[in-house]
């Protein structure tokens, strides 16, 4: 098999989540365990961090990973999902896996990912683990891929656990209190490891506290401890939450033994687009008009976005949004502004929501707008019709995003 041919049988192993959604999710970590062991446990061989949260968990994962380039560290950074290849997920400074070890890897366990009916999730955790091992990574970035306790990542022991924040996302899988969210995430949280947390809320605060007095471990409320932040190429309004995060890490770790100077940190913050490709995060596409995208997809994310967008010099606002068909729309329609020309559409993926169903759903709130039958046809109607004073925001899905950077 050439690579493309290696990553659509990736893809049609048993439902990817990014796709099928709640039918994808696997409640158990048996399958994780028994590769990590076929695989002679690479996860064992390499340090690591390990990332959770509702939101922020990629844009602190990189910010972290910069930081430790920065530092003259070899760095591994696995992330999900994709925007646009598969090979995203895995890079080690910076740098995508390459095509022939994503060939290799699959040629060679193939047989067991078919009798043990692996999935593209465990399958690709797998890969991670086995190529930071194979190139002898110095740290590795992990990030939670759903959850946290039950997470295919989650057989790793890292010099140091993080919780970026709570919100209500992934319900169905996770659990419908900001408590029972906080329970799952609270399950990456391992014995004498320090645990870093990165927003402070009534609801959730003693699940940490308990969880951290039950594995003996050191924590740290990131927004009560970080006072003085510094700039980030990350320049949406709400990285300030992650860059509070990502500096509080950093004095865990340093006091852990990792040479990480406030240079380092400041150039790793300064370039983290630079240093690790992340893409996505309050990007700016185009001027006259202006054009933003950004993957928030959840009620807290995009509440962020919508009060940064008030800040914004504009004559008209323009939506492109479209969202998958399990989004909780109930807590994200009364944030979209009513000022807004809407341009409804569906991501290019199994679980993208019908435009006509998005449209009428925000009709009746007075959101009003024409459905389009791909992202790129609305974003083009968009772009036609805004004059060069005008702002046009895409969102609503990381899969909306990506079809159009």
């Amino acid at each position: 098999m050439n690579y493309l041919d290696t990553v659509n049988w990736m893809f049609q192993q048993l439902p990817m989540y990014q796709n099928k959604g709640n039918s994808a999710f696997k409640k158990d970590l048996t399958n994780t365990i028994n590769l990590a062991k076929h695989l002679n446990h690479p996860e064992n061989t390499f340090k690591s961090v390990h990332v959770a949260g509702t939101n922020g968990k990629g844009s602190t994962s990189h910010m972290l990973a910069s930081i430790f380039q920065e530092s003259g560290y070899k760095v591994g950074l696995y992330t999900s999902p994709h925007l646009k290849d598969f090979r995203e997920r895995i890079r080690i400074n910076g740098k995508v896996i390459t095509k022939q070890a994503v060939i290799g890897f699959i040629k060679k366990n193939k047989s067991f990912f078919e009798a043990h009916q692996l999935s593209f999730f465990e399958m690709t955790v797998g890969m991670a683990f086995d190529y930071f091992s194979k190139q002898q990574v110095d740290i590795a970035v992990i990030e939670v891929g759903l959850g946290g306790r039950l997470d295919s990542t989650n057989i790793i022991t890292p010099e140091l656990s993080i919780i970026t924040n709570i919100g209500l996302d992934h319900t169905q899988m996770l659990g419908n209190t900001l408590k029972m969210i906080a329970g799952e995430k609270a399950g990456i949280i391992k014995a004498n490891v320090p645990i870093v947390i990165g927003e402070t809320h009534l609801d959730t605060e003693e699940v940490f506290q308990n969880k951290a007095k039950e594995t003996q471990s050191d924590i740290y409320f990131a927004d009560q401890q970080i006072k003085t932040i510094f700039e980030s190429d990350l320049t949406g309004s709400y990285q300030i939450h992650n860059i509070k995060t990502v500096l509080q890490s950093v004095n865990v770790l340093k006091l852990k033994g990792f040479n990480i100077t406030a240079k380092h940190t400041k150039a790793g913050l300064l370039n983290v687009v630079k240093n690790t490709g992340l893409r996505g995060r309050w990007q700016v596409l185009n001027n006259e008009p202006k054009i933003i995208c950004d993957t928030a997809h959840n009620k807290e994310g995009l509440l962020y976005v919508f009060k940064q967008i008030q800040n914004e010099d504009y004559k008209q606002l323009h939506i492109v949004f479209g969202v998958v068909n399990d989004k909780d729309l109930d807590t994200i329609i009364p944030l979209m502004p009513k000022e807004a020309i809407y341009y409804f559409c569906k991501p290019n993926i199994q679980r993208g929501l019908n435009a006509e169903i998005l449209k009428d759903l925000f009709r009746n709130h007075e959101l009003l707008g024409e459905s389009y039958f791909s992202v790129n046809e609305a974003l083009t109607c968009a772009k036609s019709n805004a004059n060069k004073q005008d702002l046009v925001y895409v969102g609503g899905s990381t899969f909306v995003v990506a079809e159009i950077i």
